[in-house]
């Protein structure tokens, strides 16, 4: 394409927005409601995906030492564990560790079993994949001089179906918050070309290609789209920058857990919004179009 014609598509694109005053306003409305919903939608769906990960991070497998074995045994264990399939990482807990966690946990009286210690030498693993814990455990329990493994049975379970549901319904909204935002600039620019339908038809009768035709609509509803995503950008990155500034502190300190750091997050979400107010603009000018070029 000459670059003549593509600067008349684009002279005849933003000459159209002028125009048509109240159908632009309506359009940018609809997109920049969609678009805040989506974006602050996926700001705290990211947020909670990052505390799942966290959590799923944090699972451990817990495996008690046999009472009976020696340094070696011990030494051996330890490099079964690190070979085994599936292990990220291993820890080792001597049992006089695991009697100061009690200590600090439930008192000093508890120091009474120093001499006599009754507990068991520990390994802390955990997971490649956190999702197959359970699988990494019953390996573990395989293995010679261990004389329990424990993972949170059941809990675990519980905990990763919950997680993976809340990935799955929050992708799901967003997939629909999405949807609802191209039918609804779709529907605004058909009025639009409605109202433009003679002008359309005149111009397939004296030879215009389809595209010649389209370019300019799909260019108007990309301005459409970045008009609409201003905004949310706008609104978005205060929001989360106060959000933030509030609560990131608060929680380093309680360690709890952990926001996504304000910088390159909010860049990364300013551009999806964005991007998806393109996308949706060019998709809903260009379905839109579509059924008035056959004359």
């Amino acid at each position: 394409m000459k670059g003549r014609t593509l600067g008349r598509h684009f002279r005849e694109s933003i000459k159209s927005i002028s125009r048509n005053g109240w159908m632009t306003f309506a359009s940018v409305s609809a997109v920049t409601v969609t678009l805040l919903l989506v974006g602050v939608f996926v700001m705290i769906m990211m947020n909670l995906n990052k505390v799942a990960d966290d959590l799923e991070k944090d699972v451990e497998i817990k495996v008690y030492v046999e009472l009976t074995s020696d340094e070696a045994s011990i030494a051996k264990l330890e490099q079964e564990i690190k070979e085994t399939k599936g292990v990220a990482e291993v820890k080792y807990s001597p049992k006089g560790d695991e009697l100061n966690k009690l200590v600090v946990d439930f008192g000093e009286d508890l120091r009474l079993f120093e001499q006599q210690n009754p507990l068991h030498n520990v390994f802390y693993a955990k997971a490649t994949n956190p999702q197959e814990t359970e699988a990494v455990a019953e390996k573990l329990d395989r293995l010679d001089n261990t004389f329990e493994v424990k993972y949170g049975e059941g809990k675990i379970e519980k905990l990763f179906s919950f997680l993976n549901t809340g990935r799955n319904v929050g992708l799901v909204l967003i997939l629909a918050l999405l949807f609802t935002a191209m039918f609804l600039i779709s529907n605004t620019i058909r009025i639009t070309i409605v109202a433009r339908r003679r002008d359309i038809e005149i111009m397939k009768l004296v030879g215009a290609t389809n595209w010649f035709i389209r370019i300019p609509f799909i260019l108007e509803g990309m301005w459409l789209g970045i008009l609409g995503a201003i905004v949310p950008i706008t609104l978005v990155t205060v929001l989360y920058y106060n959000i933030y500034s509030l609560l990131a502190p608060k929680l380093e300190q309680g360690k709890l857990f952990e926001l996504l750091e304000f910088s390159p997050f909010i860049y990364q979400v300013n551009a999806l919004i964005l991007l998806m107010g393109v996308l949706i603009g060019v998709w809903g000018s260009f379905m839109s179009v579509r059924k008035f070029l056959r004359v």
